[in-house]
């Protein structure tokens, strides 16, 4: 009798470390998606933010193809840390991009410009947003995988650690920008 008992209890115990890991896999899948979703409106408005100062700054082209080039490749990366990477240089490519409105003045006094540059900060906060949240649920997620007793029933179901979508080192640095007067 209290040999059901444990028996019993080891399967409801079992169970729910089961269920426990699928809901933070599921949720951790729904942050990801969250990312995507943010990234690809994102990638909406890069398009029309370059023809906005292809229109101010048309010689201005090895900085208009960075942007595109970086787009690109972002778009094409697969996995949190090639995304963080890629979306990395994407961000480096645009502020390269925002620098040019510096040095031109129509260019910043522009109204599309503006909305363009204010859609775009307003993407990223919720990118950023984005990304903090799946990172506390892989962080979450990762954590019940590698502790005892829920390893035992990870490993046995396949239930593997997950990526964070990490900054890439070129977003933390301070971006250095500089306009040498060529005439």
């Amino acid at each position: 009798m209290l040999g059901t008992v444990i028996a019993v209890a080891a399967l409801v115990i079992g169970i729910m470390m089961y269920n426990a890991l699928v809901r933070l896999r599921e949720t951790a899948d729904g942050a990801w998606a969250d990312i995507d979703v943010q990234l690809k409106r994102r990638y909406d408005l890069i398009p029309n933010l370059v023809e906005t100062v292809k229109g101010y700054a048309s010689h201005e082209k090895e900085t208009l193809e960075r942007v595109v080039s970086a787009r690109s490749a972002s778009m094409g990366a697969q996995g949190p840390a090639a995304k963080a990477q890629a979306e990395g240089m994407l961000s480096g490519a645009l502020k390269s991009l925002f620098a040019l409105s510096e040095a031109y003045p129509d260019l910043q006094a522009a109204a599309g410009f503006r909305d363009l540059q204010g859609s775009l900060s307003e993407i990223e906060e919720h990118l950023s947003q984005a990304r903090r949240y799946y990172n506390a649920v892989v962080r979450d997620y990762n954590t019940k995988t590698q502790t005892f007793p829920s390893v035992v029933i990870a490993r046995s179901f396949g239930f593997s650690e997950r990526e964070f979508f990490e900054a890439a080192e070129g977003e933390r640095e301070a971006p250095r920008v500089s306009f040498s007067d060529d005439s």
